[in-house]
């Protein structure tokens, strides 16, 4: 009977999980001595049938060794069209719909051989200095080699007996006690077809002087390989005793045992692990493999390659295994160019990669998200390796659900099931997290009770790849709703559940259900972690309150955790956005001396909040601070420059760090593009401006809203209604749709022209598109009919705003009572009781004018009211504090 091999994830924990079935393969038949050695089929899993679930597993024998059931004939049945996995609950039947099965290949018959056709080990002979059994144990092309320099390398050992033909190995015996040194002779052996007749040669040389020493060169005489069989056999009968076995060789086990001793016991203390290392006399490859094994889970390509190589140096030749840990080393700290180099090594020497350095690499590309690279890798596995696993799957899944590929997982999820390889629960986990990252909820439902379906029991992952896909999407509610089905299922909260949830309310500003949530947590029993910190840290920022969040870096640093860059970089930014730019500097230091590198992002924080406050000076010396430290500028930190720059107007020093932006090769965006046009139109240079949007087109740029309300805004300061209603119209040609501010542009254009008739129409044209004018439209028009000295139309528009619903504004108010006043001597009636009127407004809405329009409204009162009276009354009311000790010539008199 033929053996059906079980899946790399069969476990005894599945098997009590899902029903098995025994299913007998075709056979042969076996000779009747060797019927009772025959060995019983072994289990395979099946996934749960739909129809099945629910329902105890039918009781099935478990054959015994002595109770074997018949052969089967040798001429089976074929195998019949219907496709076996058609009833497997496979995860990609829902996801897709699969093809139509192939016909199966019948599979090879493989028997076990008789146990009387075992070869037995040769028995260790009585005269082991008989020539029969020194022929017999005697490798051919073997040569001893004696009386070398303790010095010598394999390296010119080798160059020195390679004349004499090809050499297969070099086997130098080294001191036990110092291991830099050998101890004087050494074994060569030739290869190829004339291996014999190359030792032969070297024979010839027995006597000739080398490195001042006379070499004794002798074929084996098998003695070596004779000892080791001897102590073999010694070994299996149980006669050997501590006789057999030095005291040098027992300490070094015992020193060998203490250091995995202490890999099993304590993995965090690095500094005794490596201390029982180097207590090891001298280490084996074994040794050195746990070594550099453990480096690599560290991540510490270093002193992995430093421990690689000081075995090289003792004369021990690296296998498949430590090559592989090495290799994992450099994944794990994403320098995936080191593994690449290591690979190559490998393939240097004549060492092939295993499925696990495969599935090394596909995990290390997929962690710096370059799938196309670990795609190359897995197809160069199927190609070279007979049989892929579970964990090779599962990275490559993983580094395709990372980039957002979900096609490509599908196909491979679909492979990996045709190949007979269930899917372990974590595939299921890696599905949902990349349905999760291109916000498809559907897909991401269908997966997860598919996982219920096929017998898994939902973990704390499970719910959590939920509570992530409903935090991401926005809908906070059903994250909570999934948070109590979890609690109801017995299971527990972690510290990546609980940081989901305050993360989700953070988002929508809804600080005080965070801070809920926290206290859950910290009542759980659950210690804060560096995530939970950072996140409470971000609340208080974004609440406005840095100076608590400083608190909570502080404790933090009481309960041993190292605060990071993403620690300070919300509390520099909440102190930048209040232009407190002394303590967002004070903060920047604070992290610098905890510790963390200043990244580009803190910089670009920093030259923001400098550049709001319009010290233009400072935000460059950062920029010389960043190249001083060696980080490069960003697109973003040039774009930022330019915006300063745009906003003061000095198109010089714009078109400068635009040049700058171009000589780093960074991409040119539309962002950059708006900076720079923004500072040729608050300049006035609109020509200047024209040419940039030619530039655009040539870079094949689109226009965006931003880009043209930045252009009729530019030939609405010139007071060109023509140039901007041109702009508007190809604006609408593009299918670019205006917003509130291209039109508000537009009526400032029109009211610079004192074309009020077609600002009159923009209005109406903003109404049909369903844009509703707000407080600067409505200021912008007052000023307009100010201008056109129809100061009826101003308070039409100012009543208009207020039926609007909106609130007037200091601006509008001063807009309007400067129209008023400026009519004041013309029509006094009418004008009079609108700025009685509008005064009254400003005192009960508390709000008073700066000292400069109080000046200019008292000397035009001068005009009205030489002596005082009613208006100067009301309107002192509105003027500053700051007013009744100022005096002017003109009040004196």
């Amino acid at each position: 009977m033929d053996l059906l091999f079980l899946p790399a994830s069969f476990s005894p924990a599945n098997l009590a999980a899902k029903p098995c079935l025994l299913v007998p393969r075709a056979s042969h038949k076996l000779p009747p001595e060797s019927a009772a050695t025959r060995l019983p089929s072994p289990v395979v899993r099946r996934p749960l049938d739909a129809s099945s679930l629910g329902q105890p597993p039918p009781a099935t024998p478990t054959p015994s060794i002595s109770a074997v059931p018949p052969p089967a004939p040798l001429n089976p049945a074929k195998p019949s069209a219907v496709n076996p996995l058609s009833p497997k609950l496979w995860l990609s039947s829902k996801l897709s719909p699969p093809p139509p099965p192939p016909p199966l290949p019948p599979s090879p018959v493989e028997a076990f051989a008789p146990e009387s056709n075992v070869e037995e080990p040769p028995s260790v002979a009585s005269d082991p200095g008989s020539t029969a059994e020194a022929s017999e144990f005697r490798v051919k092309g073997k040569i001893f080699v004696g009386n070398l320099p303790k010095w010598i390398r394999k390296n010119e050992i080798a160059e020195f007996f390679r004349q004499f033909g090809p050499l297969k190995k070099v086997e130098l015996i080294r001191d036990h006690d110092d291991p830099e040194r050998n101890v004087g002779y050494c074994f060569l052996l030739y290869g190829g077809p004339t291996a014999e007749d190359s030792a032969a040669r070297a024979v010839e040389f027995d006597g000739v002087e080398f490195h001042g020493r006379v070499l004794t060169v002798r074929l084996d005489d098998g003695g070596q390989v004779r000892a080791r069989k001897e102590e073999k056999a010694r070994w299996v009968a149980g006669t050997i005793g501590r006789e057999y076995r030095s005291k040098w060789h027992e300490e070094r086990g015992n020193a060998s045992v203490r250091f995995m001793k202490v890999l099993d016991t304590k993995p965090e203390d690095w500094q005794a692990v490596v201390s029982a290392f180097d207590k090891i006399p001298k280490p084996s490859l074994g040794d050195y493999r746990l070594m550099v094994k453990y480096y690599a889970r560290r991540g510490d390509k270093h002193h992995a390659r430093a421990t690689f190589e000081s075995m090289r140096a003792r004369g021990i030749e690296p296998d498949e295994r430590i090559f592989t840990s090495l290799v994992h080393a450099y994944a794990v700290a994403r320098d995936m160019r080191g593994a690449l180099s290591c690979v190559d090594e490998m393939k240097t020497e004549g060492t092939e990669l295993t499925v696990a350095t495969y599935s090394i690499l596909i995990a290390g590309f997929a962690k710096v998200n370059a799938a196309e690279s670990a795609d190359n890798f897995f197809l160069e596995a199927k190609q070279k390796l007979a049989s892929l696993n579970a964990i090779i799957y599962s990275n490559i899944i993983y580094a395709h659900c990372q980039s957002g590929n979900m096609a490509r997982a599908e196909v491979l999820v679909r492979e990996m099931e045709e190949q007979g390889i269930d899917a372990p629960i974590n595939i299921y986990h890696t599905m949902m997290d990349g349905y999760t990252n291109i916000r498809d909820e559907k897909k991401s439902l269908i997966v997860f009770e598919r996982l219920k379906e096929c017998g898994f029991a939902p973990s704390v992952i499970s719910y959590g790849c939920l509570i992530n896909l409903y935090i991401k999407i926005g809908k906070v509610s059903k994250a909570l709703e999934v948070s109590r089905t979890m609690e109801l299922s017995g299971i527990k909260h972690n510290h990546k559940t609980y940081s989901m949830l305050i993360n989700g309310f953070i988002r929508l500003n809804d600080f005080a259900n965070a801070f809920s949530i926290f206290e859950e947590m910290l009542k759980s029993g659950l210690k804060p972690d560096v995530v939970l910190y950072n996140n409470i840290v971000c609340a208080f920022s974004k609440m406005g309150n840095p100076d608590r969040a400083i608190q909570i870096v502080h404790e933090m640093q009481k309960g041993k955790h190292r605060p990071s860059t993403r620690t300070f970089l919300p509390i520099i930014d909440a102190f930048a956005a209040a232009g407190e730019m002394k303590r967002a500097l004070d903060i920047f230091e604070l992290m610098r001396r905890s510790g963390c590198v200043p990244t580009v992002e803190v910089y670009n924080v920093l030259i923001h909040g400098l550049v709001q406050k319009h010290k233009m000076e400072k935000a460059v010396e950062v920029i010389d601070k960043m190249s001083l430290a060696g980080i490069k500028p960003s697109k973003h930190t040039y774009t930022t420059i330019m915006q300063g720059y745009a906003t003061d107007g000095d198109i010089g020093k714009a078109f400068e760090y635009f040049t700058k932006i171009k000589e780093a090769g960074l991409e040119l965006d539309v962002f950059i593009y708006e900076a720079l046009l923004k500072a040729c139109c608050k300049s006035g240079r609109m020509q200047s401006a024209l040419a940039v949007t030619r530039e655009m087109s040539a870079q094949k740029i689109a226009r965006n809203t931003f880009v043209y309300n930045i252009l009729i805004d530019g030939w609405a300061r010139r007071g060109d209604v023509w140039e901007a209603d041109d702009l508007m119209q190809q604006m609408k040609q593009d299918g670019v749709p205006p917003d509130i501010h291209t039109y508000t542009s537009l009526i400032n254009a029109c009211c610079k022209a004192g074309h009020m008739p077609r600002a009159s129409k923009v209005i109406e044209e903003m109404a049909a598109a369903g844009v509703k004018p707000n407080i600067k439209t409505y200021t912008t028009l007052i000023r307009g009919w100010a201008r056109a000295s129809l100061p009826e139309k101003a308070i039409e528009s100012f009543e208009e705003m207020k039926l609007a619903g909106l609130k007037p504004d200091r601006a509008a108010y001063h807009c309007l009572v400067t129209s008023l006043l400026s009519r004041a001597t013309v029509a006094e009636d009418y004008i009079c009781s609108g700025i009685l009127r509008v005064c009254k407004e400003m005192v009960e809405n508390d709000l008073t004018v700066d000292l400069d329009t109080a000046i200019h409204w008292s000397k035009c009162l001068r005009k009205i009211e030489r002596t005082g009276g009613e208006l100067t009354e009301a309107l002192q009311r509105t003027f500053p504090p700051s007013w009744t000790s100022h005096e002017t010539p003109e009040t004196s008199d």
